[in-house]
């Protein structure tokens, strides 16, 4: 009887260890969540999200893109190089037979004539440079869109048959320009001591007179 009270005993010690450990095991689990086939999230999440800016249409606008200024002021407030002007020259028979420089700001320019008389010569001699005469204007000239300047200049002051004919005349706005503009003239005159006038504003004050 006892034997039998004894095997009964084990066997339910037995089934009670058992069920306390499938229950401990059932509690916690793996630790790690691989042993259980689920899927392990990435550590570096940042790479499946674009970052700000870099989305698709976003990084080529943000790149190498300048906003376009509003108006255009290129040039503003600058003196007056030759390369920033466009010249004409005509030839005036009354009331003194001269020809007429008309010089224009090229398109998106606006600039000063600070240096009141044009430096003009004809050929590359120092008795074709023209001496200025002080007719004129002034006052820095503002040279933008449609407004011109203009400037007078006598071919031949010298009395007599001498003198050298020239095709072009070469003008700048100083004498310094590193730029000067060689300009075609309406004929082919005989040069001989040249005169020139200051820049004006107004056609009547550019007649070359020797004073």
């Amino acid at each position: 009887m006892r034997s039998r009270l004894a095997t009964r005993s084990a066997r339910l010690v037995l089934a009670a260890a058992v069920v306390t450990a499938l229950a401990a095991t059932t509690a916690c689990g793996p630790e790690d969540p691989s042993e259980t086939g689920a899927a392990v999230p990435s550590e570096n999440t940042s790479s499946s999200t674009p970052a700000k800016g870099t989305e698709s249409g976003d990084s080529g606008d943000s790149q190498g893109k300048t906003e376009a200024p509003s108006g255009d002021k290129s040039g503003y407030g600058q003196s007056c190089g030759t390369n920033d002007l466009d010249f004409t020259v005509t030839w005036e028979a009354q009331p003194i037979s001269h020809y007429l420089v008309t010089a224009k700001a090229k398109s998106g320019i606006t600039c000063y004539l600070d240096v009141n008389t044009p430096s003009v010569s004809f050929g590359s001699g120092a008795d074709g440079v023209a001496s200025p005469v002080g007719q004129g204007g002034g006052d820095p000239i503002k040279l933008s869109g449609t407004s011109v300047a203009y400037a007078g200049i006598n071919v031949k002051t010298a009395e007599g048959e001498g003198g050298k004919q020239f095709e072009n005349v070469i003008i700048a706005t100083s004498e310094d320009d590193p730029n000067p503009a060689e300009v075609e003239l309406p004929d082919a005159p005989t040069v001989d001591k040249p005169i020139v006038t200051n820049w004006s504003t107004k056609r009547d004050e550019v007649i070359p007179r020797i004073v």
